[in-house]
């Protein structure tokens, strides 16, 4: 059965479940038994990750084995204590199958090799109950305590005789953890006292401690699902009232109050100001690749033939991309997104310049050069680079590697991270100097930030109870305005649309709304406003990268600092200056990390400034550590990621 297939058969169990708990979760259980005894049986879908290679001391594979998966059973004797309807505690002996089927891979004979495991083990499995609607779902979880029982595995490969034997260094426990959630279907008479249900259950296995053995890095997780049977008795002074009720109970409707409605009126400052702000993006020299895949992501730009002739990459420092609301994250990957294009129309342009892709797989070279290959490949195809400008390598780590021995936290992440396509050159034209580490050559891109110089009318509770909402305005001298209606919680007016030709106004307001019950609900209040002063201030802003960890290499950028950024900073000028990192890592480890970042960067201009004879320059430092409301970009993606590894400078005039 496939992956998909497997996924999709335990998926089915659970949402069946939550159908019945929709169902059944407002009904009230019937006295249940304290004590339930009874038998379990269910199919281990089971999932292999990590590498395995080295199989016992005589059988060595030629080729590591990654990912596979596998249907087993599972089996328990199992009690039940339930000292009242919510809170229970089960314990399952269990035998528990997490054999499989590795997924194939291919010996340097150019042979298919495959392998097999028959891992086994007698299971303690405690867990604590929680029926959280006093009804028949429930969850469970707690701790799974394995003691292995087989260890066997089959090694097959064409041409080749079938080995078989036990894995060696096999850990004899193995302690991990289970989460799941069950229904329990009574099948006895209602008005019984022996109680026999039917539940159907699934539970996730973690592979948090579930490496079979001691070395190499195979581990085990498995989606659970199958059926438990029990049994118990209701003891005396509780017996079962699950029978028909023959009373009528009239109920009548609650009376709900309306939600109350409140009108709130936000008038901009006297003075706006317009910051129009010129940027210098760098461009991390890495193409991120999805876990599992080696084709280059979708969210890359990828240009036909015919649109590669014609792209050039000046039309970049206008591109606007079309969802714009999280703003400079958006604007900016928009462009670091076509940096395939950039490079084939950089290597275009420069025909006598070679770049150098190195393409970094965990623990796999061979698909590290296939991802670089790729890349090569678009290049060569799309813009019609010649192949042998472009050398192509694989590694099982980048060279300057996100996840370190050792580490234990957030692995996942660091080894997305990993997962890429470094790209280098000795060709100037194709990347610059930073400090001691090479990115591709920035951009510069123009935004406008501007607050705005409008009336904002909001209407607490609008969405929920108003149909729809207008407002009336009437000036000192009587002269009505309306406007709308509205749907939203919240409406903005230009404060030129009302203040017409005058400069300032004095003006009464009126909200009238519609209930969803047709009712009528208004709201008074007053206001004034001045016709704004637009100031208008230009600045620059420079980023500079750092690796994983790392705030020593601000060092690294000192010569960046000291003769690029310093000699556009001002007398009198202001510098702002936000230090960031990503969301790995402990948030107070963080916070201090962006700090020694911010820190180093303004202690480098300072040095610079003085150096330089430049006075009067007040600083702006923060540090915001993996602050989401304050980064740069969102966490969701390794390059994300990597790019909040940041320090931003800005560099405004004094006045």
């Amino acid at each position: 059965m496939s992956f998909f297939n497997m996924s999709k058969t335990a998926t089915s169990v659970a949402l069946l479940l939550l159908s019945a708990t929709a169902l059944q979760a407002q009904q009230k259980q019937a006295p249940q038994p304290k004590w339930l005894f009874g038998a379990s049986a269910a199919a281990n879908f089971n999932f292999f990750q990590g590498t395995t290679q080295m199989l016992n001391a005589s059988v060595t594979t030629p080729t590591a084995f990654h990912k596979g998966n596998g249907i087993r059973p599972y089996a328990s004797l199992l009690a039940e204590f339930h000292p009242n309807k919510v809170l229970g505690a089960m314990l399952n002996v269990a035998y528990d199958n997490r054999g499989g089927e590795f997924n194939t891979v291919t010996a340097p004979c150019d042979c298919p090799a495959d392998l097999k495991t028959n891992l086994s083990y007698v299971n303690i499995e405690p867990s604590l109950r929680l029926a959280p609607f006093a009804s028949s779902f429930y969850v469970f979880a707690g701790p799974v305590i394995g003691l292995n029982v087989s260890n066997k595995f089959t090694y097959e490969q064409e041409k080749q005789t079938t080995k078989t034997g036990e894995w060696s260094d096999t850990k004899k426990t193995v302690v991990s953890a289970q989460a799941g959630m069950g229904m329990d279907f009574d099948l006895s008479a209602p008005a019984s006292n022996v109680k026999t249900i039917l539940s159907p259950f699934v539970s996730f296995q973690s592979n948090l401690g579930r490496d079979p053995r001691a070395t190499e890095s195979w581990s085990v997780y498995t989606v659970r699902a199958g059926l438990a049977y029990k049994f118990g008795r209701i003891s005396k002074g509780s017996k079962s009232t699950a029978t028909v009720n023959t009373a009528v109970v009239v109920t009548t409707p609650a009376v709900v109050a309306a939600k109350a409605i409140t009108l709130n009126i936000q008038t901009p400052a006297p003075s706006t100001v317009t910051v129009k702000v010129k940027e210098t993006f760098p461009f991390r020299n890495s193409v991120f690749f999805n876990m599992g895949s080696s084709d280059i992501p979708a969210r890359y730009t990828q240009l036909s033939t015919s649109q590669a002739a014609a792209f050039r990459e000046g039309q970049l420092q206008e591109l606007q991309p079309t969802d714009l609301s999280n703003g400079r994250s958006s604007r900016q990957l928009a462009v670091y997104h076509h940096i395939l294009n950039i490079l084939g129309d950089r290597l275009r342009s420069n025909p006598a310049a070679t770049i150098k892709l190195t393409g970094a797989s965990e623990k796999n070279p061979v698909e590290g050069k296939l991802m670089a290959d790729n890349i090569s490949g678009y290049l060569v195809n799309n813009y019609g680079i010649n192949p042998s400008r472009i050398t192509t390598a694989g590694r099982d780590r980048p060279l300057i590697p996100s996840e370190q021995p050792g580490a234990v936290n957030d692995i996942a992440l660091l080894r997305e991270g990993d997962r890429r396509v470094d790209i280098e050159s000795a060709s100037p034209e194709m990347l610059m100097q930073v400090g001691g580490a090479k990115f591709l050559k920035p951009v510069q891109l123009v935004e406008n930030e501007q607050k705005a110089n409008n009336v904002i009318f909001t209407v607490q509770g609008a969405t929920e109870t108003l149909k729809s909402w207008s407002v009336d305005i009437t000036d000192s001298k009587a002269v009505p305005q309306h406007y709308g209606p509205y749907t939203a919680t919240q409406a903005s007016i230009p404060v030129k649309t009302i203040l017409g030709k005058n400069l300032s106004g004095e003006y009464n307001i009126t909200m009238n709304g519609t209930r969803n019950d047709g009712t009528a609900v208004q709201q008074k209040d007053h206001f004034s406003i001045l016709k704004s002063e637009i100031i208008q201030q230009e600045g620059l802003r420079y980023s500079i990268l750092f690796d994983f960890d790392q705030s020593k290499s601000i060092a690294a950028y000192e010569k960046f600092l000291t003769d690029v950024v310093t000699p556009l900073i001002p007398a009198n000028g202001k510098v702002i200056i936000h230090g960031h990192t990503d969301v790995i890592g402990e948030e107070l480890y963080n916070q201090n990390l962006s700090k020694e970042r911010a820190d180093g960067a303004q202690r480098i201009i300072e040095k610079a400034l003085s150096a330089r004879g430049t006075k009067g320059v007040t600083f702006q430092t923060t540090a915001y550590g993996e602050d989401g409301a304050k980064a740069p970009f969102e966490n969701n993606l390794p390059e994300e990621r990597f790019y909040n590894r940041t320090v931003v400078i800005d560099i405004f005039p004094g006045k």
